[in-house]
């Protein structure tokens, strides 16, 4: 809470800067689906923990690998480059059918496009990059951070029914099981959407640049 170290007169809500790339219109799902080799007629779900990863996704992840496979869910499992390479050896020649694994993911606006469903943590970057994508979000707060701020900005989601949350304890046995009941619920997905898109704020930039030039001015 920034009113605890600066006054309430001088703190503007403006969101987070998020790339440029995703600002513009994303790549439709059959686009995207081309570009990293996926059947366009099939669920994808897309998970991501950060650059360096998160071990609680990245074993949630594979605890249902197989499943994902045999229901015949894509999975683009973006995995960090801390965990990447264990992860690479431990399924080399035996990815399941439809599973990417990727140690980074640099055309996010391709994968963001691929995804019926997100998977991921819930840092401010991150949440004003989704609010913006607007896909169904199933977020799972790191629990290693000051004051649980991700919990707190996963919980402003839940509360407006923008979002999903999975406890960081709760995630290796129940996160799988969550994307496939969201799957199965076109309603709900339709109405998650929709609520986290009318949370985004992609004029942040401006607001920012705006701010500065007021407070300079002055």
């Amino acid at each position: 809470n920034m009113s605890l170290f600066f006054p309430e007169n001088k703190i503007v809500y403006s969101g987070n800067p998020v790339r440029s790339i995703i600002l513009k219109n994303l790549p439709s799902k059959e686009e995207s689906c081309k570009f990293f080799g996926l059947d366009p007629n099939k669920p994808v779900v897309l998970s991501f923990g950060g650059s360096l990863g998160a071990l609680t996704l990245n074993e949630s992840i594979e605890n249902g690998l197989q499943q994902f496979s045999d229901k015949d869910i894509q999975v683009i499992w973006q995995t960090g480059s801390y965990y990447y390479q264990k992860i690479q050896e431990k399924w080399a020649n035996k990815t399941p059918k439809g599973i990417q694994i990727h140690e980074f993911l640099k055309e996010m606006n391709f994968a963001y496009g691929a995804a019926d469903i997100i998977i991921s943590r819930a840092g401010a970057s991150s949440i004003s990059e989704l609010c913006i994508v607007g896909k169904s979000t199933i977020l799972v707060p790191s629990p290693n951070v000051a004051e649980e701020h991700q919990t707190k900005i996963a919980m402003a989601l839940v509360n407006n029914q923008a979002a999903i949350v999975v406890k960081d304890v709760d995630a290796r046995n129940i996160l799988c099981d969550t994307v496939f009941k969201t799957l199965e619920n076109p309603q709900q997905m339709n109405e998650l959407s929709t609520n986290i898109k009318k949370m985004a704020k992609p004029e942040s930039i401006n607001t920012i640049i705006q701010s500065i030039q007021q407070l300079l001015s002055q």
